[in-house]
């Protein structure tokens, strides 16, 4: 959960899964010789395949607990990697960067609980009709009426006519989930233009880990210090956190910002091969055909912003808009 994401108007709805690069000085070399394709593909599939192992911790951890661990394990490194400065802020920019750690933590806590009642295919596929839609309603032209029918219908197979065949107390907190992620797109651009660098971020991940710690403890307990549990937790928070925004980070120094934002609506797909080769989560043809829908709509989406914007190469604004 999470990349770069967009501010309305003028990037990809799945340009943000909850992630968020590293600050400009990230290392690059090694990674680099991937190439940027090979760098996003990578970022995506380290995200979608932590989110399988973050559901295979959670009958140890609980959904809250492995939330906790995530966010405070990234929180710690940030931190340790930014070292932001405190002072010289005003009370607005206090306030954006709270809000945007409560959009953080929202978007974190819904889909882990989403993930904790239906596979991961379909909860990441609910997930981004929320940036889908803000990227649909920002844009006001007509075409994207299609992209919104497009994904609707994949909505409307993946829910069986009325989602008999998914849990939907995990559906609700999917859709929930994505409206956060929404929140998290506006707000992550509003804290990128106030904070240098990548501490907007760090700050606002030190937010969401402060609000989620008492959640944790209250689920989990002493479960979260031992030790396999712990390594775990950290394992989720370097494979869906720290490892893809460095690899994002290093792409989008390379790569037009729309071929990045189509890149990432291929989410739903990797989430559905993660879920199946880590979690042995089996899709039906329908529930792959509704997915691929999701997909076509996001791109499509990508596409008439990209047509709106002239194609013009520049970084997509998002959760550190600081250069990061």
């Amino acid at each position: 959960m999470s990349t770069p994401s967009a501010t309305p108007g003028t990037s990809s709805p799945a340009a943000a899964t909850g992630h968020a690069p590293t600050p400009s000085g990230a290392p690059g070399g090694r990674w680099g010789a991937l190439g940027p394709v090979g760098l996003v593909l990578a970022g995506g599939v380290s995200v979608q395949f932590g989110a399988a192992l973050a559901v295979s911790l959670m009958p140890r951890a609980g959904a809250l607990g492995v939330v906790t661990l995530r966010l405070v394990v990234a929180a710690v490194v940030m931190l340790l990697v930014c070292r932001p400065r405190l002072r010289g802020y005003s009370r607005a920019d206090w306030g954006t960067v709270v809000v945007f750690g409560v959009a953080m933590a929202g978007m974190n806590g819904l889909f882990y609980q989403a993930v904790d009642r239906i596979p991961l295919g379909p909860a990441v596929t609910l997930e981004v009709l929320g940036p889908l839609a803000l990227s649909v309603l920002a844009s006001r032209r007509a075409v994207n009426l299609v992209w919104a029918a497009l994904a609707l219908a994949g909505v409307f197979l993946l829910g069986g006519g009325g989602f008999d065949g998914l849990d939907p107390a995990g559906a609700a907190f999917a859709l929930a989930a994505g409206a956060m992620w929404a929140a998290y797109i506006v707000f992550s651009a509003r804290t990128g233009r106030r904070f240098p660098q990548a501490d907007g971020l760090a700050l606002a991940m030190a937010v969401g880990a402060v609000l989620f710690l008492p959640l944790g403890i209250a689920e989990s307990g002493a479960r979260l210090v031992e030790p396999v549990t712990l390594a775990l937790g950290a394992g989720v928070a370097l494979l869906s956190s720290v490892l893809p925004y460095t690899l994002e980070l290093l792409a989008l120094r390379r790569m037009p910002a729309p071929t990045f934002a189509i890149l990432m609506s291929l989410e739903p797909a990797i989430a559905a091969a993660a879920g199946f080769l880590i979690l042995d989560q089996a899709l039906s043809a329908t529930q792959s055909a509704a997915i691929a829908l999701v997909i076509a709509a996001s791109m499509g989406a990508v596409r008439t912003q990209v047509g709106r914007g002239g194609g013009k190469r520049r970084p997509l604004p998002g959760p550190g808009d600081d250069g990061r």
